[in-house]
Order: structure tokens, then sequence, then C-alpha cells
């Protein structure tokens, strides 16, 4: 492997992170979405009457509380499909709601089936169910290089008139945060320990 295809994969993992660390949960329909995996698992759960499905999707402390709806959803599906039917949307909601709430991000409810998915979440699901991932390594490590090249071109053409007002020197300096801050949040999310990643960032899906 070349010095070129090596950088190109550490910031095509560099903004693979910041897709799943850092989106904001509003625009997400992945975990909270009746086409998410939270869902699925609770639906081989219910169908095989074997709660771990479920389970690994909270926190230890939550499994109490999973546990106690799973045993209720099981009971109220035995009487008839209307009871089947509730008795799965409350499973599925409390469990999309406690694995949400364990991340530290709102439940806002259940997106229906069909739900757009984040862009760099689909690309990872898609890489995860291939078995490979140079599909994804590719598309994103363009995607990076496309930004820090455009940051690095503005602050390199804000820097030539940087000195010829304060106006100018401000715009400099706003270029310049931008591009450092840029390449600081990727290096940052490059790191070798997603989970130590994810705990600074304050968010995992």
């Amino acid at each position: 492997m070349d010095t070129t295809t090596g950088i190109s994969r550490r910031l095509a993992w560099a903004v693979l992170a910041l897709a799943l660390l850092l989106l904001p949960p509003k625009g997400q329909a992945h975990c909270d979405g009746m086409d998410g995996p939270v869902v699925k698992a609770a639906q081989i759960a219910l169908r095989t009457g074997d709660v771990n499905h479920a389970l690994i999707w909270v926190q230890k402390k939550d499994e109490l509380e999973i546990r106690r709806a799973f045993e209720s959803a099981l009971g109220v599906r035995k009487l008839g499909p209307e009871g089947k039917a509730l008795a799965d949307q409350y499973f599925f909601e409390t469990l999309v709601r406690v694995h949400r709430e364990g991340e530290g991000a709102p439940y806002t409810g259940l997106k229906p089936s069909g739900t757009a998915v984040e862009p760099g979440i689909a690309a990872a699901d898609a890489a995860l169910a291939s078995g490979s991932i140079d599909a994804l390594v590719r598309q994103l490590g363009g995607e990076v290089e496309r930004g820090l090249r455009q940051r690095h071109a503005r602050a390199v053409e804000a820097r030539r008139h940087a000195a010829e007002s304060v106006e100018h020197g401000r715009e400099f300096v706003e270029a310049y945060v931008d591009l450092m801050h840029y390449a600081e949040r990727l290096l940052s999310a490059a790191s070798p320990a997603p989970h130590a990643a994810a705990a600074a960032a304050g968010h995992v899906h």
C-alpha cells in the first residue's frame, strides 16, 4: 500500500466515524425506524421467545425493564390478532426508547417503514451486509478529500489578502478556523479506539 492510499484509508475511517458518532439524533431514522436493526431484533425476540435478541441493544442496567416489557408483550400477544399488534408495537417502542436513552439520544417515536436513512449509515450497513469495506472506503475517502481540499484552498486564498484590511483578515481567520476544526474532528474520530471516541462525542448510534 503506497502513502497516498494509506492516507485515503485513514481519512475514510475518520469520516465514517464522524457520520456515525456526530450526526444529530434528530436527523436519524435508523435505530429508531421500523426498518432498523433494533425493531428487527425485537421482532426476532418475539417470534422465537428469546429476549436475548433484544437485550444486546440495551445496557445492563436496563435489562430488567426490557425483560418485563417482553413478558408483558408475550402475554398480550396470546389475546388474538389485535392484542398481538398492540403488544408488538409496545415492545418495539419500549426497546427503541430504552436503547436511545442509553445513548443519551432523545426518543421521538418510531419512524415508519421506508423512512430515508442517512447516507453514511446506509453505506456502513451495506458494507457490513456484504462483508467488504472497500466500496465504503472509496466513497468516504473521496468525500473527506473534497472537504479538506475546499477548506484548504479557501484558507490559502484568504491568507493572500489577510493584510489588506481588518475585514480581509477576519475572512482569513474564519477560513483558518474552519480548516483546523475540520481536520481536528477527522483525526480525533479516526482514533483506534472507537468506543473512546464515542464517549468523547457524547453520542453513539
